[in-house]
Parts: C-alpha cells; structure tokens; sequence
C-alpha cells in the first residue's frame, strides 16, 4: 500500500452535531492509515448546534485534530475555501460533515496519482432522494458543456489535490460552485484529472442544506461569472484520462 508523505483532511461542517465526531474519527483512522504525517481539520460553518462544542473536545482529545470557526456562517463554498487555506499538508483531502462517505477508501484516490494530478471520487450509486438526483444530473451536464470537464459526478465530495493548485489560484465561489470551480481551475492549468468509484452512504442524522433554492440560485449566478473569467485567462489543459 501506497502512503503520502503528508496528508490534509478536512470536511465543512454546518449543524453537524449528531455526525461530527464520528467524522473525525473516520478521518482520523484513514489519515493513521494512508499518510506518514498528517492532520485533520474540522471546519464549523457558523453551526448553532453543538457542532463547536464537540469539535474543540475532539481536539482535546485526538491530537492531530484541530478546529477552525466561521463566524457568521460562510456558505459551503465558503467552509472549502477555508478549510483549503488552513490545510498545511502537500496533499489535501476534503468531503463532506454529514458521514455519507467512508474515509477509508481514500486509498482508491492514491492509487490514481501514477496517471493523474487531481483524483476524485463518483458516487457509485448516490444515497440521495430523486431531486438531488436529478438536480445533480442537470447541473452536471451544464458545467461539462461549459468547461469541457470530463468528470461524471462534478459535486462529488471526495477529492485528492495537490496544495501547489491553491497556491496557485484564487477561489472565488462561496456556494455550492466550488467543486466546478476547482475542476475547471486544475484543468485550465493542466492538471490531470481521473476519477474512481466510491460508496456513498444515506445520511443518518440532521438535515441536507444544498438543495434549497437560494443555494441553487446563487451557484447559477457564480457559474457565469467564473466561465468568464476562466475564459479571460486563456489557458486550455490537457484532456483528463480516461
């Protein structure tokens, strides 16, 4: 088995009280098992649970573990962004608060790096209600359209990527557009993208936030304005494997 010298998790969290520490130590136990050095960061998204509370006892508890606290509540988009700025790591690993992945298969992301930059994760049969289904099939075949991205699960929470990406650009999205902004942004640059199958599992505890329609709105708006600017920046990459 193929280690990381360095490994970065990190996973947004927003009313996470009941999945949070579970989480974490699903993290915990992956990043133990897949890299030499590594740290876990929570992200509290503004939560007005007891998502705080647990997360800095889960600090004290598990060292390797830290907190970091968006105060107000940044938006999805916005908890990535963050969690990629606190990520120290030359590999960052992010997904989801809500424990609908396993962080264990973050090994099929590894074993991807021998012909790719930027492996991610699809949902081999997605655990999710027919409107995020389809939701999520519409926007999906949009955003390949736009960018040209050869990816089949554009809002996947489970992505490998290099630091040396974020270094190099700057983020803009703060709704649920990151996941598309970061594909577009790798590819633009030419990064190799590749993706593998990954299980997703139904949410047993608190509530999904991403299908409201202010979130959808906002990530049509985003959408935009970031083919735009990508455009203005004129850099077309490679194809991504097959």
């Amino acid at each position: 088995m193929t280690k990381l010298p360095q490994l970065s998790i990190f996973f947004p969290c927003y009313n996470e009280e009941a999945n949070v520490e579970r989480t974490t130590r699903n993290a915990v136990d992956a990043a133990r098992k897949y890299a030499d050095q590594w740290e876990v960061i929570i992200v509290n998204d503004g939560s007005k649970d007891r998502t705080a509370e647990i997360a800095e006892r889960l600090v004290k508890e598990i060292p390797g573990v830290r907190a970091v606290h968006n105060n107000p509540n940044l938006g999805y988009g916005g908890a990535v962004a963050r969690g990629l700025k606190e990520s120290r790591m030359d590999w960052i690993f992010f997904t989801d608060g809500d424990g609908q992945f396993d962080m264990m298969e973050i090994d099929k992301l590894v074993g991807l790096l021998d012909r790719c930059d930027f492996p991610v994760g699809y949902r081999i049969k997605r655990a999710d209600n027919f409107l995020r289904k389809s939701n999520a099939f519409c926007w999906g075949t949009l955003v390949r359209a736009l960018f040209g991205l050869r990816v089949r699960d554009i809002d996947c929470a489970f992505k490998l990527l290099p630091r040396s990406l974020i270094a190099q650009v700057e983020l803009k999205s703060r709704g649920a557009l990151i996941s598309t902004e970061l594909l577009a942004r790798a590819k633009y640059r030419g990064l190799r993208i590749a993706e593998v199958g990954v299980n997703h599992y139904p949410r047993t505890a608190g509530q999904q936030t991403g299908a409201n329609f202010k979130v959808i709105l906002r990530a049509f708006r985003e959408l935009f304005k970031l083919r735009k600017d990508i455009r203005r920046e004129g850099m077309p990459g490679p194809k991504e494997p097959n």
